[in-house]
């Protein structure tokens, strides 16, 4: 899979400190990513002005909803000139099924993968909402439904990526947010890993935010971040 493996979290609340961060980076060296708080506030200009600045975008609005509903806004996504976008595994195969089909239709295909649990989820989580499985089953469970709908690859947590990459071999992309450089404080993710160790175990793309985004010097951060890549 070529490109940057990095991916910035552009986890901002309006489009100028998206644009400002981004002026500071280099498509070369990373990809962007444009989360449900940003794209609500700034909507799709934002991502026609960081594509015109060069960036491939990974679209972050985890679609969860009715079959057609979700067809009709992986269609409206596409159209954007996305590189890649995401649904939630959890709204079942007619629903991934659908969103595979839309992102078909389009004249520039992204890339479509599902979200498995969130990086925040904990085994608690699972129990409040009635999942009794234990978290890697049901990662597992939902991936083999991405998969068998024809979906790219899935989102995941670091931790999980090897039993993944096993499972699914070296075409299934495997997309890992919860990444933290070393001494990074983890904020409130809950299943992370440093850069190095999230390739070494499979992953192909790490989505970092807070450690490049908050950093006082987001270049420099970044940069060091692609000097600890080079050590695996």
């Amino acid at each position: 899979m070529s490109g940057p493996k990095l991916i910035v979290a552009l986890d901002f609340a309006d489009a100028a400190e998206a644009l400002a961060l981004a002026r500071r980076l280099a498509p070369a060296h990373c990809r962007l990513k444009v989360g449900l708080e940003l794209f609500t506030a700034a909507g799709p200009r934002l991502v026609g002005d960081l594509t015109e600045h060069g960036f491939e975008v990974f679209l972050d609005l985890k679609f969860h909803d009715i079959p057609n509903t979700v067809a009709r806004a992986c269609a409206q996504a596409a159209a954007l000139g996305v590189w890649m976008l995401n649904v939630h595994a959890l709204g079942g195969a007619e629903m991934l099924r659908a969103a595979r089909e839309a992102v078909d239709r389009a004249t520039r295909k992204p890339l479509l993968v599902a979200v498995t649990l969130l990086t925040s989820h904990g085994p608690e989580t699972l129990a409040e909402i009635g999942v009794r499985e234990e978290m890697d089953s049901q990662v597992e469970r939902l991936a083999l439904l991405a998969q068998a709908a024809g979906l790219d690859g899935v989102v995941c947590s670091p931790r999980e990526a090897a039993a993944l990459r096993r499972r699914f071999g070296p075409t299934f992309a495997l997309v890992t947010p919860g990444i933290r450089p070393r001494g990074a404080a983890h904020d409130d993710q809950r299943r992370t890993l440093t850069p190095a160790e999230a390739l070494a175990a499979g992953a192909d793309y790490l989505v970092v935010g807070r450690p490049v985004t908050r950093a006082p010097d987001p270049a420099a951060a970044l940069a060091a971040i692609l000097r600890e890549i080079g050590e695996v």
